[in-house]
């Protein structure tokens, strides 16, 4: 099933990025202050980088003007705290929240500049303090595992980066040019790269290329199941080893993907958030 992979040039994830570059909600991606919370109104997100699926059929929305949570109604709650900050990673783990990114124009310093480092809130967004990393690392990808550990990787260097103590300390696992990853309830890490899908059963110190898998972007996991999106845009689920089953087809190009735990999977793409239910497509918040 495996093969061995190797390291492979920096370029070759900014290429991967540049063909699935993040849907804009609204155009334009300059500094901005954080809209006043609001509920069933428009709210200027910018663009989109995470979506995080909450148990209670609500999600996290990681976007470039703060942390908003978005109900299965389209109710919109944020930013979270009043913070501004421009949030590329986020995950949850042990009941906290864990992200990364760059500061806004009002964004405390502590929380560093010119990147966020890894930050941390322990009360759903409301407050945030930095742990490690601090103005130093940007990480696009953070994602966590079932034994709670979490998994990145920042602007300085492939190596995937792990941490069993939510994001305080962290060591350097196997370098892999990825775009996305994903960790599934055996523990098995799944990296999404240019040249096909790659897993880890080894805690990251190795991968090896998935043969049977399609070329993917963005992968979420949620127990025994995986999902992810081609550069075709077309959606892909896998339970436990079974095979690859189509589940949809993106339109425009996908920003984000989520994978709750009741099987829903959230799209951020040209119509919006959509949450895809079985064969139902239901658009919860439509792109301004």
């Amino acid at each position: 099933m495996f093969s061995r992979l190797r390291s492979s040039p920096r370029r070759a994830l900014a290429a991967l990025a540049a063909a699935v570059a993040a849907v804009t909600v609204l155009a334009g991606c300059g500094a901005s202050s954080a809209p006043s919370s609001s509920a069933q109104t428009p709210v200027e997100f910018g663009h989109i980088h995470a979506v995080v699926p909450e148990a209670d059929a609500t999600i996290l929305v990681g976007t470039h003007t703060g942390l908003y949570r978005v109900d299965a109604e389209g109710s919109v709650e944020g930013p979270l705290g009043g913070y501004d900050f421009d949030l590329m990673g986020l995950t949850v783990t042990d009941g906290m929240l864990i992200a990364s990114g760059h500061p806004g124009l009002d964004t405390p310093s502590e929380l560093g500049s010119p990147n966020l480092g890894i930050i941390r809130s322990e009360d759903g967004g409301r407050s945030w303090e930095p742990v490690a990393f601090t103005g130093e690392e940007d990480f696009h990808i953070l994602t966590a595992g079932p034994d709670e550990q979490v998994y990145g990787i920042g602007s300085s260097s492939p190596a995937v980066q792990i941490s069993g103590d939510s994001g305080s300390t962290w060591t350097a696992g196997s370098e892999v040019t990825a775009a996305d990853l994903a960790v599934t309830a055996d523990g098995v890490i799944y990296a999404a790269t240019q040249s096909g899908l790659f897993a880890s059963q080894d805690d990251a110190a190795t991968f090896g290329l998935v043969a049977d898998a399609p070329t993917l972007y963005l992968l979420d996991a949620a127990g025994d199941e995986l999902v992810g999106i081609d550069t075709d845009g077309q959606l892909w689920r896998r339970s436990g080893q079974a095979a690859w089953t189509p589940i949809g087809t993106a339109q425009g190009t996908v920003a984000a993907l989520g994978l709750a735990p009741s099987g829903v999977v959230y799209v951020v793409d040209d119509r919006g958030i959509v949450a895809l239910d079985g064969d139902q497509a239901t658009t919860i918040l439509p792109a301004l």
